[in-house]
Parts: structure tokens; C-alpha cells; sequence
């Protein structure tokens, strides 16, 4: 019987709640792949059709295996950087460039401070953080882009604007929720 080359594919949910997130990325992160990408692509390329998003330098903010830096390369994105600590190494074999490996946890304590982005993209991640670390990371990122487009399987997490961030539209696709955000606080 012919093993799947990537094991994450199973219910990646039931992996998380047997191993947590962070040991379930810390053994898998260098072959991980999003099983959910088509449907990230498909609503990605739709936000950027429908909403004035500026593509002009990027943040890929747990940029997993870089699903969305190759979608925004494709529809002509400048600069784009990416940040993950756990998948780091299968986003840099599959997009040829290098990734940050700062945490969620030092970027609400300010690792990026002094860093600029026009938009800061994120997918499939910060559902999974706990609502009580959400106010820090989020006042950091509403520091650094006027702009942040979430998207998310889940309601969760709604930012808000004592936060730094304000909703400005939502649609969803294919089950994805896509939300962006602009700054209250850049």
C-alpha cells in the first residue's frame, strides 16, 4: 500500500488537538503542505480582483509552504517577504526565497518594529492562536501596514479596533473567509 508523501493531508484538526499546533508544525513544518490551497488560491486572486489592495511590498505572515507568495507573485505583487518559524524551510525550497522565523510571540513583543509593509497577509493561522494573545499581535502588525487581509476557515478571530484594526470588507469563497483590515494605529 503506497504511503501519502504528506501525512499532514489527514485531518489536520485532529493532529492539532493530539499533538498541539506547535509540535504537529515543529515535526511536519519542512514538508508542509496546505491541504486546503486550491481554495486559498481561488479566494486570494479574488480579493485582489475585487479589492484595492496594494501589492507593492508584502508581508507573508505564517507563510507556510508559500501558497499565497505564489499566488501574489503571479498577479504581478512587488516585494514580498514571508515569516514562519515552523515551515520555514518548505517555503524556501518551494519559492526559492529565504523566510523569517520570528514567532508570533516576538512579533507581538516587537521583533518587527521599524519594518513597512503595504499589506500584510496571513492565512490559515491566527484562528488557531488563543483570543488573549490576539490584542498584542495584532496592535504590532496595525504598527507596520495600513492593511491586513486575513483569511481564515473559521468566524474566528475578528479583530478589533481597540486592536489597531478596523474591518473594512469580507467575503467568503469556497468556505475561506477573507477579511481586510485597515490600521487604526499606522
Amino acid at each position: 500500500m503506497m504511503q501519502d508523501p504528506h501525512p499532514q493531508h489527514k485531518a489536520i484538526r485532529h493532529e492539532y488537538e493530539s499533538h498541539g499546533v506547535d509540535a504537529f508544525y515543529r515535526d511536519r513544518g519542512r514538508d508542509y503542505r496546505n491541504p486546503h490551497e486550491p481554495q486559498i488560491q481561488r479566494s486570494l486572486a479574488i480579493a485582489v480582483r475585487d479589492w484595492p489592495l496594494d501589492l507593492t511590498r508584502v508581508l507573508d505572515l505564517a507563510a507556510g509552504s508559500g501558497e499565497v507568495t505564489l499566488v501574489l507573485r503571479s498577479l504581478g505583487a512587488g516585494s514580498i517577504d514571508a515569516i514562519d518559524p515552523f515551515t520555514f524551510e518548505a517555503y524556501e525550497q518551494r519559492t526559492g526565497q529565504p523566510a523569517g522565523r520570528e514567532t508570533f510571540e516576538q512579533i507581538a513583543d516587537g521583533a518587527l518594529s521599524g519594518r513597512s509593509y503595504r499589506l500584510i497577509v496571513c492565512s490559515y493561522a491566527l484562528h488557531l492562536l488563543e483570543e488573549s494573545r490576539l490584542p498584542r499581535l495584532a496592535w504590532q502588525l496595525s504598527r507596520i501596514s495600513p492593511s491586513l487581509l486575513l483569511l481564515t476557515p473559521h468566524k474566528r478571530p475578528v479583530l478589533r479596533a481597540a486592536w489597531g484594526w478596523k474591518l473594512k470588507q469580507e467575503i467568503v469563497v469556497d468556505r475561506v473567509r477573507s477579511r481586510l483590515y485597515e490600521s487604526t494605529g499606522c
